[in-house]
């Protein structure tokens, strides 16, 4: 079983809020969806949360801490898996999915019982289809394009790149339908210059095809949610982009 963990930002019931999930998880849901069948929190109140809800720097290594202890008293009890994190609306929740509850409130007890500067609430339900997972914690296909484009402009800057700077970013489309034909003519009318037309490993044909752009964070990401749209407007998908590396 796979582990890694990806931390983006999304808006839930109007607020601002910081997601942080173990991706890797996923690749498994539909065994543990048998396996740990219930979904659980431990949802706590942030001291000093900042203006917008969020965790401040300052409070940040607490909640590490709390967070820390939560997941040695998983590990300790062997009673499910540790699965995110969400800071929104001044309050930290989090989220384990468990195979059983008979000794959940001896985890609380092992994990909290010395945390008295906060407060918490806890609960579980039943939730074998993952539906937390999948609809809270899980990236939409916009947010997941969001979380690739912050990485690919991290290590662009991480090797001295001026995300400021244009430069010919390069991208591919694959196609779902026969509306083929009306998405290059409307690429060619953004200003996009077609380069050839590619397959992926299933066979699917698309086109690889470039435009003068910024990779900076917002700029980067305004254009492939713009493309999103556009390629699921014609039936086809988007699927990424790649620039060269320019220094000021």
């Amino acid at each position: 079983m796979q582990e890694y963990w990806e931390l983006y930002m999304k808006s839930i019931d109007g607020h601002r809020a910081l997601v942080s999930f173990n991706a890797g998880i996923s690749m498994d849901i539909e065994e543990l969806s048998y396996t740990h069948p219930i979904v659980a929190f431990v949802k706590l109140e942030l001291k000093d949360p900042k203006e917008n809800g969020l965790v401040s720097k300052e409070e940040s290594s607490k909640i590490s801490f709390i967070e820390d202890r939560l997941e040695a008293a998983i590990l300790k009890f062997r009673i499910g898996k540790y699965v995110g994190r969400v800071f929104s609306n001044g309050s930290v929740t989090f989220i384990f999915y468990l195979q059983f509850t008979y000794n959940w409130e001896d985890f609380l007890e092992y994990a909290l019982s010395d945390i008295d500067e906060y407060q918490f609430s806890s609960g579980f339900q039943d939730d074998n289809e993952w539906n937390f997972y999948k609809n809270l914690l899980f990236p939409t296909n916009k947010e997941w394009q969001i979380i690739q484009n912050h990485k690919a402009s991290n290590a662009l800057e991480a090797n001295g790149d001026d995300l400021q700077q244009k430069r010919a970013i390069e991208h591919k489309i694959f196609f779902t339908d026969s509306k083929s034909d009306e998405l290059i003519k409307k690429l060619e009318s953004d200003g996009f210059k077609i380069m050839e037309n590619i397959k992926n490993d299933e066979g699917v044909e698309g086109i690889k095809f470039y435009r003068l752009d910024k990779p900076f964070y917002y700029d980067i990401d305004d254009l492939t949610l713009y493309l999103i749209d556009l390629s699921s407007k014609f039936g086809a998908m988007y699927d990424g982009w790649e620039c060269s590396l320019v220094k000021a």
